[in-house]
């Protein structure tokens, strides 16, 4: 079982998003048979056949043994994974892209780089996992409260020439390609609303 697994396909996508399915994949984090599955969840066993039958049809659930009991040979299945992301790349056709309107400043625009990291990541991940590689990746992950909006605006000024300056210094026109993204936007606690906006001083 992956920690994560990212999900690619429009169809797969598709099957996890039902509720009674993704209910499914939260219950097998353990290895389950229908029959304790369908009590677990207060559905039919047959409901519950059928609707294991699609996960594993598209890799989201997988065969971990199977059992006799008498005449029957019981399955015992688990999710191929205990969490999944979906790639912007399952929606292809009108996936957000970066490129269309390059805003540093833009929410949207953000949000479009973080789904081109979702994007080519999972690539990258699922890529990883069919050649048996690792794969060489880093994160960086802080928070920072500033004083005023000003404060941020410096932050954002100091952040991009400090990040040019080793971008310079270490960019040659020889090896592989890596892509840097660092994003900065106000953190949102479960129990308050996004903040706005605030006007630069």
């Amino acid at each position: 079982m992956h920690d994560v697994e990212v999900i690619e396909e429009a169809a797969a996508a598709e099957v996890s998003l039902d509720p009674i399915r993704a209910r499914m994949l939260a219950e097998l984090a353990e290895p389950q048979t229908a029959t304790t599955l369908a009590a677990r969840l207060g559905l039919a066993r047959q409901k519950v056949n059928y609707h294991v039958r699609l996960l594993e049809q598209h890799g989201l659930v997988e065969l971990v043994e199977e059992r006799r009991r008498g005449n029957m040979t019981e399955r015992v299945v688990r999710a191929s994974a205990a969490a999944y992301v979906i790639s912007p790349a399952a929606l292809a056709a009108v996936a957000p892209d970066p490129a269309r309107s390059p805003d540093g400043l833009s929410a949207r625009w953000l949000l479009a780089l973080a789904a081109r990291l979702v994007r080519e990541t999972g690539a990258l991940i699922n890529g990883a996992a069919r050649a048996r590689k690792p794969l060489a990746t880093f994160g960086l992950d802080a928070e920072v409260q500033f004083a005023t909006p000003s404060d941020r605006a410096a932050f954002v000024g100091e952040l991009t020439d400090a990040l040019t300056g080793l971008i310079s210094k270490y960019h040659t026109d020889t090896g592989r390609s890596h892509r840097v993204i660092i994003a900065v936007h106000p953190s949102i606690t479960e129990d308050a609303d996004p903040p706005a906006e605030e006007q630069q001083s």
